[in-house]
């Protein structure tokens, strides 16, 4: 089981939400929109799509990282080398 299991109704609203607003700015410039009102939004869809990031990476590491280091082991090292590389990919990003 995945360790959003228990919010993904929530997850899915919010992504439901920024579908909504990325189709939005297609038609802001489709509609010729000022540049920095468009600019504005894609920096909103960034910061929303940030936020269900960092939900799922508490939410992984809560779950799934916690569960495999009280297993120990191989996969202990996997989780936690899966959950650092996934750190990483954000803070670059």
């Amino acid at each position: 089981m995945n360790g959003y299991a228990d919010t993904k109704d929530s997850h899915l609203k919010r992504m439901r939400r920024i579908e909504g607003q990325v189709r939005g700015i297609t038609r802001m410039i489709e509609s010729d929109k000022y540049c920095i009102d468009v600019l504005t939004q894609v920096a909103a869809v960034n910061k929303a799509l940030e936020a269900v990031a960092l939900n799922l990476l508490d939410e992984h590491l809560k779950h799934c990282v916690t569960d495999a280091v009280a297993e120990g082991g191989q996969v202990a090292d996997q989780k936690v080398a899966e959950a650092s590389a996934a750190i990483a990919r954000l803070v670059r990003s």
